[in-house]
């Protein structure tokens, strides 16, 4: 994976990809998270009604449901309510900018909502896809010395690629690359838990909340591991002999970690205020949470809503975090597997707290592509512990159905040909594994040369 050809073949097979990225905006959440950035950028403000109404009599959303939710509904101080969170604006701004330089170039209103910019932001969110996947394939190499397989798995065969390809206006890829950048920090600096690497670990954890909030819960892994370093240090975790490991050391060093989460934390605050008036989210977004987690397991079990029915190469990666943390040689790897698997109960907790928990009418179990890093781990965790060659060309058999299984729902997604509300297994498995293999030529085919062909389609 550190070889410079490798990265360099990545990065172009990710350019060639570039074609397959749908630029354009559909949903009411990627036009909330793309109204941040707009409105900062051209207005210098958190006012959303002009955004929400180009986009509302451009016909992008033109909903009575969105009518009443963001032209008729205010905040506690007035404004037009946002749920999206700023951070993934911030993310695509360098791509926006881009976008801005290409509108004057070729003659497109250089207004902010012309095509130049929706196309940058697009294939912005498809770039923090592929960075998650270096990022998530060096986080699995450092524990197993490899990492790429794993990580194109499930690049393929997770909502990732749906998020990076097909949506890129959701907030989710950027979601994925927070995470990964944390979980990449975090191995790197918990050998010594420096104050520079405090600072840093500090600094991605206030942008993975930044970009979605309810991620903040998975610090929980990286605070426990701090934690025991300085409780209970192990040989394969030697406190470095340095002046620095004075008994005051633990506390400079969880202080400097919390400070600069806190500054990185801050322009979440902010946008909190700016919107609603107060530090933190509307009244009507915390009323849709129930912090009890009465829908933790129906996120992960329901048949037709849950996560390992949408993507079972979740639960192989799970798995695979189990076999980690109960089975590897090296306690350090033991511990590392533990702590990931509670980061996984962390965002089933928060994703079973949310009212819409069964987040029907998208495509899959969405708010668990940020974990994107710790099924990375997961699965090459199960690739190095099966080794002998039965089990081994099973264990990528099962992989290379459960990529195409994923494959399959985002083409009959993207087709309407399945219930876009829930999933209907018996339906869906035939679709995917007798219908599909047939068709799937022309419909690439088609999705390269005639994209909006595949546009609002009636139920078939």
């Amino acid at each position: 994976m550190s070889s410079r050809k490798t990265i360099l073949g990545l990065c172009l097979a990710f350019l060639l990809t570039l074609p397959a990225v749908t630029t354009r905006l559909y949903a009411s959440d990627e036009i909330e998270y793309f109204a941040w950035l707009r409105s900062v950028v051209f207005d210098r403000d958190a006012d959303f009604q002009n955004e929400y109404q180009h986009f509302y009599d451009a016909g992008v959303s033109h909903t009575a449901d969105f009518h009443e939710t963001f032209l008729e509904r205010t905040t506690e101080i007035g404004r037009r309510v946002n749920y999206a969170t700023a951070g993934a604006a911030l993310l695509w701004a360098p791509f926006y900018a881009i976008g801005h330089v290409v509108a004057l170039a070729t003659g497109a209103p250089a207004d902010g909502f012309s095509q130049p910019y929706i196309a940058a932001v697009a294939c912005g969110s498809a770039f923090y896809a592929f960075l998650a996947i270096l990022l998530s394939a060096t986080a699995a190499r450092r524990l197993f010395g490899h990492g790429l397989a794993a990580s194109l798995a499930i690049a393929a065969g997770t909502p990732l690629i749906f998020y990076a390809y097909v949506a890129p206006g959701f907030g989710h890829a950027a979601s994925a690359f927070a995470v990964s950048l944390f979980v990449w920090v975090w191995l790197r600096v918990r050998d010594r838990w420096s104050v520079g690497g405090a600072v840093a670990l500090g600094l991605s954890g206030g942008l993975l909340a930044f970009v979605r909030e309810q991620d903040v819960l998975l610090v929980v892994g990286p605070a426990l591991d701090f934690v025991r370093y300085w409780v209970r240090p192990t040989p394969s975790l030697p406190r470095s002999p340095s002046p620095q490991s004075s008994p005051s050391q633990p506390w400079v060093v969880a202080i400097a970690g919390t400070l600069a989460f806190l500054v990185a934390l801050a322009p979440l605050l902010a946008s909190y205020y700016a919107v609603n008036g107060h530090l933190g989210a509307t009244e009507t977004a915390a009323r849709k949470m129930n912090w009890t987690a009465p829908h933790a397991l129906s996120v992960l079990f329901d048949l037709e809503h849950g996560l390992f029915a949408w993507t079972p190469l979740a639960l192989v990666a799970i798995v695979g975090l189990v076999v980690m943390w109960r089975r590897s040689t090296a306690q350090d790897v033991r511990w590392i597997g533990g702590l990931m698997l509670l980061m996984v109960a962390a965002q089933a907790y928060s994703s079973g707290s949310v009212e819409s928990w069964s987040v029907a009418g998208s495509f899959g179990q969405r708010r668990f592509v940020a974990i994107t890093p710790l099924l990375v781990v997961g699965l090459a965790a199960l690739f190095t512990r099966v080794r002998a060659t039965w089990p081994r060309r099973s264990l990528l058999a099962v992989v290379a159905l459960c990529v195409w299984w994923n494959l399959g729902l985002i083409a009959q997604f993207g087709l309407n040909r399945m219930d876009r509300q829930k999933l209907t297994l018996s339906d869906n498995a035939r679709v995917t594994f007798l219908e599909l293999p047939l068709q799937a030529p022309a419909l690439a085919w088609r999705y390269l040369t005639d994209r909006s062909s595949f546009y609002k389609l009636p139920r078939q």
